[in-house]
């Protein structure tokens, strides 16, 4: 990302969506050319000179303190991921040049095997591993059945942010495909300011936004998400329309990864995913595999078959 660029457009969009009722000014008065508060009426509510917001909103957000990017986060009512996400720009603003220019990271971790033996723990329920770029690194059988429509396309590489993007199967597997296009994209976004040294990840922004125009549109909304818990609608080939609960939790001896869980929002998805288990659970035994066994490649857990780790050299599970 492009540091100064960010922070405007962060801010600018930011600044457009607000009216002058919701910012808590009654009486806006006069002609508006802008939508949404002006600079004058942002630096006012943020208790700071209009030279002062107008040099942040450029995207210059050097040397300002957390009381300003707290103060900022209030006057534009800012979320929670939002404000976060603030506050990472202008740590990445005030980063030293020898930070900046240490060696970007390219490699994806890889996933221990005590992490595959815990998700093979869960054999009712769909349960992963991934990575900040959305790669799936390691399923348990009913979450590669789960996800055998990502997994089938070798030009996924095991991602969901290229499935989603760039593989037309998706827009039948996502019920709603451009809720979750969206929270994808925020989740990306709010990932790429956290850890701007990635360089994996931002390769993959790279390229879905030169690939994809739905991406680029979605990009350019500057939306930023968390990735903690919510719920998901999938269309599964197998068994049909899934109705799930996620909660998606950081792990502490591998900060960069995430254990995704999935458990059924209704009877029908239960009965739902108890088919996919049975259907994963033969088919695994039939494959002549051991629980616990070393994981699959990407390219075997396609059918749904086995414990799989997936592994791609790019990039949302969720």
């Amino acid at each position: 990302m492009h540091d100064a660029a960010e922070v405007r457009d962060f801010l600018t969009t930011r600044r457009a969506r607000l009216t002058p009722l919701e910012a808590g000014l009654p009486f806006p008065g006069g002609q508006r050319r802008v939508p949404g508060l002006r600079r004058e009426e942002v630096a006012l509510l943020a208790g700071m000179s209009v030279d002062y917001y107008t040099r942040l909103e450029r995207g210059n957000l050097a040397g300002a303190s957390d009381a300003v990017l707290d103060a900022l986060a209030r006057a534009l009512r800012l979320d929670e991921a939002e404000r976060e996400h603030l506050h990472d720009l202008a740590r990445l603003a005030n980063a030293s040049q020898t930070a900046r220019m240490r060696a970007p990271r390219f490699a994806k971790p890889s996933v221990r095997p005590s992490l595959q033996r815990v998700i093979d723990a869960m054999p009712g329920v769909p349960a992963m591993v991934r990575n900040e770029r959305r790669d799936l690194l390691a399923l348990n059988t009913v979450a590669a059945r789960l996800y055998a429509p990502v997994l089938a396309n070798e030009a996924n590489r095991a991602n969901l942010g290229r499935f989603c993007f760039l593989d037309p199967a998706s827009r039948t597997y996502f019920s709603d495909w451009t809720t979750s296009a969206s929270d994808l994209v925020a989740s990306l976004r709010k990932s790429a300011a956290a850890d701007p040294y990635d360089r994996g990840l931002t390769d993959l922004i790279g390229e879905l936004t030169t690939r994809s125009e739905a991406f680029a549109q979605f990009w350019a909304a500057h939306r930023v998400r968390f990735h903690q818990n919510g719920a998901k609608r999938i269309r599964h080939p197998e068994v049909g329309e899934l109705r799930l609960d996620y909660e998606s939790m950081p792990l502490p001896a591998d900060p960069t990864l995430s254990l995704v869980v999935y458990t059924p929002s209704d009877d029908a998805t239960a009965d739902a995913l108890a088919l996919l288990a049975s259907l994963a659970a033969t088919e695994h035994a039939a494959s002549g595999a051991l629980p616990g066994a070393e994981p699959s490649p990407a390219s075997g857990a396609g059918s749904g078959a086995g414990s799989g780790a997936a592994s791609s050299p790019g990039v949302d599970a969720g």
